[in-house]
Parts: structure tokens; C-alpha cells; sequence
């Protein structure tokens, strides 16, 4: 049998099987594997070529039109991503541990800065600065009814929620809300995704192979379930501290009332408990790889978020009592918690590289992406990608609050400085797109002489040549993206302490000699903050129109799957309220067709992978006990398996793992293109290259009109790899590699009666 495993954006059935009439053979709606008609009955052995079947799993990523909202939890799988970015290491046991902890850390910073962010938006700005300022609640009908005595309607008077405390417990349903939504989602998506039981078998040796073949690798159901509880807890925790520390300051002053200022030690002491049992539970062993663990956790972690939903019911009751003569005004001690917030964020990157850069000196890998630093780079984007978007809606919602009257005091410092980064980060983005398309230009002067040196002979088209130059340089630039990183995440560092410098530095007010240039560093950073918070205002418009578009057109559906495709390969180790892991789904499903069929016929298989299909068939393949593996050919085109997952993840997909792999299996074939922005050689350590990689194919298959293309021949790029002969090719060499030699005829027997073991 031979298994068609399609890559991103997903295909027909038809389409993969080239036949208009196919049927499903097991599946369902989301993924399933078809067979064309005339093959469902067909019997395995009974012909010369196999049977195909092809596994449609495109619907797992871009088949819901509600997927397009997934945009908003980009900062959660970017910080996952980081997690599996790790460098590879053997028997640092203990450091591997220490860099999985500091990831799930940043991950819990993620989720209390998002709702730290709504919370400002919600408390601070709404409830506390413009319902609480009589001309802001005027030009906001929708406040006035929250609107204090002052600055109550002429004739009217305040409100039952007219007190701080109680506009603050209202306003607090805005992030409770938000919390709820992403537990909800992370829910629904852990039983769709991570309840999929994968085949068990026995765990193999601990080798230098990949951890993909663990039996529990595609099974964290218990992992993300603890953290969802965590996580959970800690957002619920981050609201109930919002609308508990401004009532506690105010029963913290001198002649307060003593009862309220009692009930408020003992709430915040229990806040700061609970805390730190989130923290606790965050910081327990994470994921159980070497067996299959169905087990839940109970008791304490399953009732966490239930503790802090009682919390935030009695803080919300606590701040709603009334109290004589308190009224809101600057704004809510935010500052010194998204100081703390960043700060920590940088601590634990910083301590993240430390960790990284350690163990790829152990165990170094000279194509590992940005010498192993790549996960902590990752890391740190995320957590800018977290501050800028935080900042930016903060300060766009101020803006639009108070228009140009200056009446409230804006965000915390910190997230306008924060939002103040985006022109110059856009900026050095532009930069270093010029700086590539410039690279990219000369690469494709180069390559046209190269063009003209491989078909000698044939007339030389000068448009067809640089056509096929622009598409070859253009595909190197998959090659570049550690530089992109890396000149992000300086970008982002340096940037961010800038922020952090200019927040604490904002309200000292210089002497008289260096009261000019503070001048023009103060009204440079008013315009940067100006432009950023349009920025974000004009991409929360774009991010709109963008996912409205998404319910309506299959194709841009289709373009978010992609982006779902690349980014949510790996499980949810870090961050539950990631955007869930389609393989957890897909594996599982390749991994039971391949070891049922193979035990039930007895035959062997090839399994074939384009693109992500070839990420799919690899780690498939690796959770087949080894008995099963060794029957199975592996064939992928367009493969990004050491290209991008081979540098980016070298724990997992680097030389050991390939190599391992490639021993493993009965035989592999690989094939790429230079044109091709995606695939590659697989690289396999030991092995020749015509054993697996295959000479580059050419692209276009004619350079000029032949008779066998009397049209000009497309440039096919990263798509449609069986057009090649190529392809036919090197998949009979694997079908001839994995069928079993054919028995010889048996001797003649030397006298009548007798075989030819010389037995009657």
C-alpha cells in the first residue's frame, strides 16, 4: 500500500488520488483516509502496483471559519514554539528540566500580562479614569450611569454603582469574561485534540534517536490540563488583584476603617497564597514522554481555579462596600505590576539563553538556527509581541476615551512607553527588508549566469532566465530567518530597556542644563507614542476586516490554516490557551492505519509526504513499534524536515534523529528543488546522497519550447512534485528496495521420489 500524506494548505482527495470518484475508507469529517472506488475492494498483493490510499487532514487546522480568531493567541503558541526550540543535549537531564521550567514561567508571565492589559482597559481607563472625570463620562453616554455625584447628569444623582469600589467589581466582568472565553477554548480544543489516544507500545532504548518516538510524546493530556487549571487560577488571581489593591490602599490609610483594613490584610494574604500555589503547581515536572500517562491530576490542582474564582467573589464583595469620601482619580497603581512584569520577563530570557547556550556548547550542532539560541529569541519575542500588543490597545483605547482633552491621566507609563516601540521596530523591519531585497537582487545577477551555463546550446530567453533567477534567490530567503530573528530579538531587547528606563525616568524633572535635550527626547517620544498607538488602531482594523473576511472566503481560511499548519505542529507544553496541536490528531491516525494494515496483511508500506506531510509521515513513522518501521518506505518531496525543523528544533529533529530514522526504516527517498522556498536535502548523517537526497530537480522542466513542452513549462516551485519524472522514478526504486526478493526455483530432485534435500 502506498500512504499520501498531503502538506499545508490542505487538498482534495481527488486531487491526491487523481480520480474524481473516491470514497472514504475510516475517518471522519475532520481527517480521514480515502481510497479511490475501484480500490476499495480491491485485495493488497493482487496487483503490481500498490493501493493508495490518502490521509486529508487539512480541516484539523483551516477547515472552521471561527479559526481565524486563533490570531489573537499568537504570543501563546510563539512561547510554546520556544519550548520544543531547545538545543539538543545527552544526560543533561537536569538542565533540559531547568529550560523547560523557565519557558512554562514566561508562559504564566503571557497570561497575567493579557489580563493585566484588560484590566487596565477595563478598570483603570474606563471604570476608574473616565467615569470617575465629569466631561470624559459626558461624551460617553453609555458611563454616565457609573458616573459619581460630580459629575452625575444636571437633576440626577449617582447611581448604586456610582462608588469606586463598585465600578471597579462591574468592570471587572470585562477580563473575567476574557479568562472564561480561554478556558473555554483551551477546554473544548483538549478534548477535540489531546483526548486522541495514540498506539502504545513498549518505550525504546534511550538512544540518540528523537523523542518523537516516546510512547506519550503525542498524549499531554494530563500536562495541559494542570496548566489550564494554572493558568486559569493565575488570570482569575491578576483581576482580583486589580479591583482588591485600590480599596486596600484606600483602608490602609491613617484613620481608616480598622475592619476593612483587617479584611484586607487577610484577602490579600490569601491572594498571595494562592499565588504561590499557581506558581507551585506551574513549576512541578512537566511532560511525561516515556509512557503513555491517562492519569488526571485531582484534589488541589483541579479545585485551583474554583479557590481563585471564591477569591475574586470576595474581593469583589470587599471592594463594593461603601466608603465615605474615597474617589477616583490619577489612575490605578498599575505601574509598579507591569514594571515587575517585564523585569521578570527579561530575567527568566536572559537566564533561558544561559541555559540554552549551555547545553548547545555540550552537545553543539553547527546547523542549529542562531547557535541554539533560537528558542530564547522565540521566548523573547513573545513576550514583546505580548507588551507591544497590551501597550498599544491600551494606549488606543485612552486616546479614544479622552480624544484631545487631556483629561485623564492615560495608561501606566510603562505600556505607553511600550507602545511607543512599534515605529521603531517597524522601522528596523523595513531596514532589513531592504537589506535582504538587496542580498536577494545580487543573488539573482548570480544566478542567471548559472541558468546560462545549464542549458547550453538552447537560445537564450532573458525574461525567461531572470524569471526562473528571481524565483531561485527568492527561495533562499527561508535560509535568512535566524538573521531576521536575531535582529528582532536585539531590536526587542534594546528597545525594551529603553522602555523600562524611560518609565522610571518619566517625572524627574532634569536641572536647567539639560532641560533642552530631555525636551526633545520627551517630544520625540510623545510622536512615537502618537504613531504607535495609530499603528495599533489601524491593525486591530486590518486583524477585523482580516477574520471578517475569514467566514466568508475559503481561500483566506485557507491562508490562517497555513499559518496553524507551520505553528501548531508541537503539542501545548507551555501555554494551554495556545492554539490547539493538530498532530496530536494526525500521528495517531497515520500511526494506527500503518501498524493495523501492515499486522493485518502482513504487507509492507510506503508512506509518502509532501511538505508538513512529510513532518507528519516522519513522526508517524517514529511511534511505529521498530518491527513495523522496518517495513515501511519512506518517500518525501518538499521537505522541510532538516531545512527548518532540522535548525530550528535540533532536540528533535536534528543529525541524531534523522540518522536514527534512516537506520530505522527499510528505505528513504527524498527530492527538493532549488526553486522551492521549503524543502530540502534531508541531510541524513552517514548516509550518500543518492541513498536519500536526490540530486536537485530542475525547475522548470524545460528552459525553452520542446517537443515534448510546446508551451513554456511552468515554474513549479514548492508544488506539484509528481509532474516530475523524477518522482515516478525514485518511487519505483523504493518499491523495488522494499518488496522481498522473489524465492528461486526449487532444485531438481536427483532421483524419481526424492526432493532436493535428498528426503523421500
Amino acid at each position: 500500500m502506498e500512504l499520501l500524506v498531503h502538506g499545508v494548505g490542505g487538498t482534495t482527495p481527488e486531487e491526491m488520488l487523481g480520480d474524481p470518484r473516491t470514497v472514504r475508507v475510516t475517518g471522519d469529517d475532520t481527517a480521514a483516509v480515502f481510497r479511490r472506488a475501484e480500490d476499495v475492494q480491491a485485495g493488497e498483493g493482487t496487483r503490481d502496483e500498490p493501493v493508495q490510499e490518502a490521509y486529508v487532514w487539512c480541516n484539523l487546522t483551516s477547515g472552521d471559519s471561527s479559526r481565524a480568531l486563533w490570531l489573537l493567541l499568537l504570543p501563546f503558541m510563539v512561547v510554546n514554539l520556544a519550548h520544543w526550540m531547545r538545543p539538543a543535549a545527552t544526560g543533561r537531564h537536569r538542565a533540559v528540566r531547568l529550560y523547560g521550567l523557565l519557558v512554562r514561567l514566561a508562559a504564566l508571565t503571557l497570561t497575567v500580562l493579557l489580563v493585566a492589559a484588560a484590566c487596565e482597559v477595563a478598570l483603570d481607563l474606563v471604570a476608574w479614569q473616565c467615569a470617575g472625570v465629569q466631561p470624559c463620562a459626558h461624551r460617553h453616554p453609555w458611563l454616565t450611569f457609573l458616573a459619581p455625584h460630580a459629575s452625575a447628569a444636571p437633576g440626577g444623582h449617582g447611581t448604586w454603582w456610582s462608588l469606586p469600589g463598585r465600578r471597579l467589581a462591574l468592570a471587572a466582568l470585562v477580563p473575567t469574561a476574557l479568562t472564561v472565553l480561554l478556558w473555554y477554548l483551551s477546554r473544548r480544543t483538549w478534548s477535540a485534540y489531546e483526548s486522541h489516544r495514540p498506539m502504545s507500545h513498549d518505550p525504546e532504548p534511550d538512544t540518540d534517536g528523537s523523542a518523537l518516538a516516546r510512547p506519550g510524546f503525542w498524549y499531554g493530556r494530563r500536562l495541559v490540563a494542570r496548566l489550564r487549571a494554572a493558568h486559569t487560577a493565575a488570570a482569575l488571581l491578576t483581576v482580583a488583584a486589580a479591583v482588591a489593591t485600590p480599596a486596600v490602599r484606600f483602608d490602609h490609610r491613617p484613620g481608616g476603617s480598622a475592619a476593612l483594613d483587617t479584611l484586607g490584610r487577610l484577602l490579600t494574604a490569601s491572594l498571595l497564597t494562592c499565588a504561590a500555589v499557581v506558581l507551585g503547581v506551574v513549576c512541578r515536572r512537566g511532560r511525561s514522554e516515556n509512557r503513555l500517562d491517562e492519569r488526571l491530576d485531582r484534589h488541589v490542582v483541579r479545585l485551583l481555579p474554583f479557590g481563585a474564582l471564591a477569591l475574586l467573589l470576595l474581593t469583589v464583595a470587599y471592594a463594593g462596600w461603601a466608603r465615605p469620601g474615597w474617589r477616583s482619580t490619577g489612575r490605578l497603581p498599575g505601574d509598579p505590576a507591569f514594571g515587575a512584569l517585564m523585569l521578570a520577563q527579561g530575567l527568566l530570557v536572559v537566564t533561558l539563553a544561559v541555559v540554552a547556550g549551555y547545553l548547545h556548547h555540550r552537545s553543539p550542532d553547527p546547523r542549529a538556527g542562531m547557535r541554539g539560541l533560537g528558542g530564547p529569541a522565540v521566548a523573547l519575542l513573545a513576550c514583546a509581541l505580548g507588551g507591544v500588543m497590551s501597550g498599544g490597545v491600551a494606549q488606543r483605547v485612552a486616546d479614544w476615551l479622552d480624544g484631545t482633552r487631556a483629561l485623564l491621566p492615560g495608561p501606566p507609563v510603562l505600556l505607553t512607553w511600550q507602545a511607543s516601540t512599534i515605529p521603531p521596530v517597524l522601522a528596523v523591519l523595513l531596514l532589513l527588508a531592504a537589506r535582504l531585497g538587496l542580498g536577494t537582487a545580487r543573488l539573482a545577477r548570480t544566478e542567471r549566469d548559472r541558468i546560462r551555463h545549464e542549458h547550453p546550446g538552447e537560445p537564450e530567453d532573458p525574461g525567461r532566465t531572470r524569471a526562473i533567477a528571481h524565483v531561485r534567490a527568492m527561495a533562499t530567503l527561508t535560509d535568512r530567518a535566524p538573521l531576521v530573528v536575531a535582529v528582532l530579538a536585539v531590536t526587542t531587547l534594546v528597545l525594551g530597556a529603553v522602555a523600562l528606563a524611560g518609565a522610571l525616568a518619566t517625572g524627574k524633572t532634569p536641572d536647567g542644563a539639560a532641560r533642552p535635550a530631555y525636551d526633545v527626547v520627551q517630544a520625540v517620544a510623545e510622536t512615537a507614542q502618537t504613531l504607535g498607538s495609530w499603528l495599533v488602531g489601524l491593525g486591530f482594523v486590518l486583524f477585523v476586516t482580516w477574520g471578517r473576511r475569514a467566514y466568508k472566503d475559503a481561500s483566506a481560511r485557507r491562508t490562517i490554516g497555513i499559518l496553524w499548519d507551520v505553528g501548531t505542529f508541537w503539542p501545548r507544553a507551555a501555554h494551554p490557551f495556545a492554539p490547539p496541536c493538530y498532530a496530536e490528531r494526525a500521528v495517531p491516525d497515520l500511526t494506527w492505519r500503518m501498524a493495523t494494515w501492515t499486522h493485518r496483511t502482513g504487507g509492507r508500506l510506503v508512506l509518502s509526504g509532501h511538505s508538513q506531510g512529510s513532518v507528519l509521515a516522519a513522526a508517524a513513522a517514529w511511534q511505529l513499534p521498530p518491527s513495523v518501521r522496518g517495513r515501511i518506505a519512506l518517500l518525501t518531496y518538499g521537505s522541510p524536515l532538516e531545512r527548518l525543523y532540522g535548525r530550528w528544533f535540533p532536540a528533535h529533529f536534528g543529525p541524531p534523529a534523522l540518522a536514527a530514522l534512516h537506520h530505522d526504516v527499510a528505505c528513504w527517498g527524498n527530492l527538493y528543488r532549488r526553486t522551492d522556498p521549503i524543502g530540502g536535502p534531508v541531510r541524513v548523517p552517514g548516509a550518500t546522497t543518492p541513498e536519500v537526497d536526490h540530486a536537485p530537480l530542475q525547475d522548470p522542466l524545460a528552459y525553452g519550447r520542446t517537443p515534448a513542452h510546446p508551451l513554456p513549462a511552468p515554474i513549479l516551485g514548492h508544488s506539484d512534485y509528481p509532474a516530475d519524472p523524477a518522482f515516478a522514478h525514485l518511487r519505483a526504486h523504493l518499491l523495488s528496495r522494499l518488496r522481498p526478493p522473489l524465492p528461486g526455483p526449487r532444485p531438481k530432485p536427483d532421483r524419481p521420489g526424492e526432493d532436493g534435500n535428498g528426503t523421500g
